[in-house]
């Protein structure tokens, strides 16, 4: 939970990641409430912002968050940090909840404590996301699930999955080759045992065209001065008024408007405009 300790009457949790066996046991104490007495605490959080009330509702409930949890295991992911997560769901649920519609808390609350949980799954999962779209986040979870019963999809697998999603068996593919990617260190040489693990890293392999190249960037170089040479020399052969509105208007750092020019040469700012226009015309001239 995003509070560093949460307190009840009769015990103090410790946060998950913290004393992660702790923190179980003193879950499985706290009590499951009755149907009155959630209503009760309900009505007193909805009608008066109890602020003891939702303490009460939260922690009383965050059993129902560890075996939520403890579902999504096969992730590689720290329980700790999946309780964590499902108990920010649980609070937001608490805030909305309504005692009125006549269910219990723990039914209204489990998709917001799985949609937590599913968002943290996917921030953390993989360094490049796998799933952006509603669609790919639904078809994430559900094929994960059913690559884990059948393995790698034969073709009418794909097409019965889709089928089952609602979602082209192209979008089947693709998410499946998404799952069956790994991450590659940039550059594992510090962790290789041989240098032939070292030569298939990505830093072996990927070029970096800032610097990969030095002709090519003493070429680039050398052809930026000559084009700034040519537009200075340039600028020199415009009358003095010309060289004023390009300079103001494209080079200074402080650009002036054309309302600002006119107002300094005197002229309309569709003046300036028809000025500036010939001028950059003459300058393309005297640069070819």
């Amino acid at each position: 939970m995003s509070h560093a300790l949460v307190t009840t009457s009769a015990t103090t949790l410790p946060v998950p990641s913290e004393q992660l066996d702790t923190y179980l046991r003193a879950v499985y104490r706290i009590p499951v409430l009755s149907a009155e007495r959630e209503c009760e605490l309900a009505l007193r959080l909805r009608d008066h912002d109890d602020v003891e009330a939702a303490r009460e509702l939260v922690v009383s409930h965050l059993r129902f968050v560890v075996k939520i949890a403890r579902g999504y295991g096969g992730y590689g992911l720290p329980l700790a940090d999946l309780i964590q997560e499902g108990g920010i769901g649980l609070m937001k649920a608490v805030k909305r909840f309504n005692p009125d519609v006549g269910v219990r808390l723990v039914s209204f609350a489990v998709h917001w404590i799985k949609a937590e949980i599913h968002e943290y799954i996917l921030r953390n999962w993989r360094i490049v996301k796998v799933a952006t779209t509603k669609a790919q986040r639904k078809l994430f979870f559900n094929l994960r699930s059913a690559k884990q019963r059948l393995g790698w999809f034969s073709r009418e697998e794909v097409e019965s999955v889709a089928e089952d999603l609602g979602v082209p068996p192209e979008t089947v593919l693709e998410m499946e080759s998404r799952l069956s990617g790994q991450d590659v260190a940039f550059d594992p040489a510090a962790s290789a045992e041989s240098d032939e693990e070292t030569n298939w890293s990505p830093s072996a392999y990927l070029a970096a065209p800032a610097a990969s190249d030095p002709a090519q960037s003493l070429e680039h170089n050398d052809w930026e001065n000559r084009v700034s040479e040519r537009l200075h020399q340039a600028l020199e052969q415009l009358d003095e008024r010309d060289r004023v509105i390009l300079e103001q208007r494209w080079l200074s750092e402080q650009k002036l408007t054309l309302h600002e020019l006119a107002e300094r040469f005197g002229v309309s700012a569709e003046r300036i405009r028809q000025l500036e226009k010939n001028a950059i015309n003459k300058l393309k001239k005297l640069m070819d």
